[in-house]
């Protein structure tokens, strides 16, 4: 509320007062605390009979903490079939009172029941399927919150834009899921995806281009710096290593050398090299095997970046 102003929900006759009667300052403050209308001047209590606060009495300092305690029901939510707003017509022919319906009414509630059952029936079948198998895979993939609710949202573009006839629903929700993690910066690979949605890559890999070209999506490169903390984890490289590797990368991008390159491969080979110089020595199986690709592959960036950088 603006200091200044003084709204017409408070008692009558103080929404008429702009200015201090003793004063004339127009510095008028609203004190909700304690019911009064101060003046910030010379302090007269114009009134004491003011409109009390009506927010909560409890506090918080976060999004999550509002969420909990807010008395409103739950915040929408895209991975609910309903966004949490959904409406149901109850089986039992009675009113709120308990009595029983008139055959009459129970015969109209009957017809308007079964009119709804059908309205929704074909999209929540498919929503209820995709959304429980949108959990599962995220969870494990380990994707946050954000990414699932963002790629509930483009799965459900896709449903409205009847995108997903003649199509997987398993494969439409993994390549979602593929996109917005993409997008987020925390990367999967096809690989991955494939293997935790039980999916052949390739079926990924299409419904992907057909979600980025009927909903005109552009999504950049994967940037291969993005997947080298990831890596080194699973590897149980140092944080040294991963600075190393990361200067390496871009080392290598100055120089144009990851231009139609693997990124997961250019991140497994300039950790590589970087474990070596800093005495934390991988086998190159072990390092291929994490990152999911050969060891002829992880040979040859390895000697093309050892070779370019003069390493």
């Amino acid at each position: 509320m603006n200091i200044n102003e003084i709204y017409l929900d408070q008692p009558e006759g103080l929404s008429t007062i702009q200015t201090c009667p003793e004063c004339s300052g127009s510095h008028i403050i609203s004190d909700y605390a304690c019911g009064t209308l101060v003046c910030a001047t010379c302090g007269l209590v114009i009134s004491d009979n003011y409109v009390l606060d009506d927010q909560p009495e409890w506090r918080a300092f976060s999004k999550e903490e509002r969420n909990k305690k807010s008395r409103i029901g739950d915040p929408l939510s895209p991975l609910k079939i309903d966004y949490g707003l959904g409406t149901t017509i109850d089986k039992r022919n009675q009113d709120g009172y308990g009595n029983l319906l008139s055959p009459r009414r129970a015969h109209r509630i009957n017809r308007l029941r079964w009119l709804h059952d059908r309205n929704h029936r074909s999209v929540t079948r498919n929503l209820s399927k995709a959304l429980a198998e949108l959990k599962r895979l995220a969870s494990q993939l380990g994707l946050p919150m954000s990414v699932r609710s963002e790629a509930a949202i483009i799965y459900r573009k896709a449903l409205r834009k009847r995108l997903i006839r003649g199509r997987s629903i398993d494969g439409m929700v993994a390549a979602s899921l593929y996109l917005v993690s993409r997008s987020h910066g925390l990367p999967r690979t096809l690989r991955e995806i494939a293997a935790a949605s039980r999916l052949d890559k390739k079926e990924i890999a299409r419904c992907y281009r057909v979600i980025c070209n009927e909903l005109n999506l552009k999504l950049p490169p994967t940037d291969a710096t993005s997947m080298v903390p990831r890596l080194a984890n699973d590897l149980g490289l140092s944080t040294a290593v991963q600075r190393r590797a990361i200067q390496i990368l871009k080392d290598a991008e100055r120089l144009k050398l990851c231009i139609g390159k693997n990124p997961m491969s250019l991140a497994a080979a300039t950790l590589y090299i970087a474990a070596i110089e800093f005495g934390e020595r991988r086998t190159q199986q072990e390092v291929a095997e994490t990152a999911q690709t050969t060891e002829v592959t992880l040979r040859n960036r390895y000697k093309e970046i050892k070779r370019e950088l003069n390493l």
